[in-house]
């Protein structure tokens, strides 16, 4: 029975839903007020709306300017210079750093960002997307204490291997799909599958196949675990499908027409480390990178300090191999007692032609990756040092309000709730509403709600809000307001 496109296995990988309300804060407000019948309650919740964002913001600055100045001090750019200035110990300095990694990775919780681990990124490397040449990071340019005595300090639950040396923050996935010829590419996976053809009629297949056995063999009990878990989600968990040229049935038909492949990415990428220090100069700077929308199988492109890629020791050994096979055949061709002259002509150009075929491979893949870190540098890095803390604070403030707002308006509508429907509620009204869905961070926005006084809890734990006028008398009139209005009454005089 031949089988349907349903029942192939599919390349997934399952993401968690994550916190961030992917709804911009001007739509979520005007259509929330829009849901509001009568136009003087309308009015009252847009006050209220620019309320909470004025005070949330205060209540951020100082703990952002800190962040800020502490980050002047490190700058790779001028830092260097205002240390001289401060005239400051090696203790101080290293504690003036400690203080802003600490202040970063507060900032990088309330943005939602979280630290890539071992396994995520094991997973974003199980696959290949543009990217072929195997990326390393060269580990004597980059500084190894920085990052090691803070997270001594501070310990993180599952942190990578090459966390002593640089930090990875990702935060959301998107997809991205690529539709070309690809021709040396499956040119290459031809020649590996039919090389594995041989293997398989010969003796060298099951030798491999008893050793990639013993190392590789699957649990089938953890795969029914993993159906059935999946199965039994209600869409919890969003799944997204690798489509790779290696799980592609290959003809001469598809050889010689276009394909689309597709590949997950992490939405925004954030990577932080320092360089090494040398005997003429120690560096002090710490670098803060910001890239979008980055593959995932193609991650090295935003790693610091790249070695340059050359050939693959598989290759070292296609190459040496073909060029011992070739000669050992022509030897073995000239003494013979009639040799052919074409024969050894013919073996000559298949091992040349071969060697040939490994190099402009590797030129051409060489070629993709520095077209990569090209567009990486121009179209996917967003912004370094300053400008990412700059984007990170407002990323902060931006969820801040809207899970405050978003759980206001929940409760004014519902009336009073527990933490467990109000984080349903508020779930569902983004999915009905805007069609998107995250894990609501309840927690957060019920503690800002009780801060700002416009919500408290019920003798049995069930929280309810304050009428609207009411909410903005709490709050109050805002310095933002006050200087708008004496702008406003500066230009009517002036007028």
């Amino acid at each position: 029975m031949e089988k349907t496109a349903s029942q192939k296995k599919k390349d997934m990988i399952r993401i968690e839903r994550e916190s961030v309300i992917p709804v911009l804060k001007p739509k979520l407000i005007m259509s929330l007020a829009n849901l509001i019948e009568h136009s003087s309650d309308r009015a009252e919740f847009l006050k209220l709306c620019k309320r909470i964002e004025y005070t949330i913001r205060a209540w951020y600055l100082l703990q952002f300017e800190d962040l800020m100045q502490l980050y002047s001090l490190f700058d790779p750019v001028h830092g260097n210079q205002k240390l001289q200035q401060q005239s400051l110990s090696d203790k101080e300095i290293d504690v003036l750093e400690q203080n802003f990694l600490t202040y970063l990775l507060q900032v990088m919780e309330k943005s939602n960002f979280k630290i890539a681990t071992d396994e995520e990124i094991e997973i974003a490397h199980s696959g290949q997307y543009l990217l072929n040449l195997p990326i390393v990071v060269d580990e004597s340019k980059i500084d190894k204490k920085l990052l090691k005595n803070f997270f001594a300090e501070n310990p993180q639950p599952n942190l990578p291997d090459f966390a002593d040396k640089y930090i990875i923050f990702r935060r959301g996935v998107g997809l991205d799909q690529t539709t070309d010829y690809f021709f040396m590419e499956k040119v290459d996976m031809i020649i590996a599958r039919f090389w594995a053809y041989l293997l398989r009629i010969t003796r060298a297949e099951k030798l491999l196949s008893r050793r990639s056995s013993s190392r590789h063999t699957k649990d089938p009990k953890k795969d029914d675990e993993i159906t059935s878990e999946a199965d039994g989600e209600e869409a919890e968990d969003l799944y997204v499908e690798r489509i790779r040229l290696e799980n592609m049935e290959l003809s001469v038909k598809s050889l010689l027409s276009k394909t689309t492949i597709k590949e997950p990415t992490f939405d925004r990428i954030i990577v932080v480390y320092r360089r090494a220090s040398t005997k003429a100069k120690e560096e002090r700077g710490i670098f803060v990178k910001h890239f979008k929308n980055i593959p995932m199988a193609d991650m090295e492109i935003v790693l610091p300090e790249k070695k340059n890629p050359g050939l693959t020791p598989m290759d070292w050994v296609k190459f040496l191999g073909s060029a011992v096979v070739g000669l050992v055949a022509v030897i073995s061709s000239l003494e013979m007692p009639n040799a052919d002259f074409w024969v050894i002509i013919a073996v000559l150009s298949t091992v040349i032609g071969y060697c040939a075929k490994i190099y402009f491979s590797f030129q051409q893949n060489l070629a993709a990756y520095q077209n990569l870190i090209t567009q990486s540098m121009y179209e996917k890095q967003l912004d370094s040092g300053r400008g990412t803390l700059l984007h990170l604070c407002d990323d902060v403030i931006q969820q801040e309000v809207k899970e405050v707002i978003l759980s206001f308006y929940i409760l004014m509508e519902q009336g009073k709730a527990t933490r467990e429907d109000l984080d349903r509620w508020c779930e569902e009204l983004i999915k009905e509403e805007f069609g998107a869905s995250c894990n609501f961070d309840v927690d957060d926005a019920v503690g800002k709600l009780e801060k700002l006084g416009i919500v408290s809890r019920d003798s049995v734990g069930r929280y309810f809000c304050v009428g609207l006028k009411r909410a903005n008398e709490i709050i109050g009139t805002t310095t933002e307001e006050l200087v708008m209005r004496a702008k406003q009454g500066t230009q009517g005089s002036s007028s």
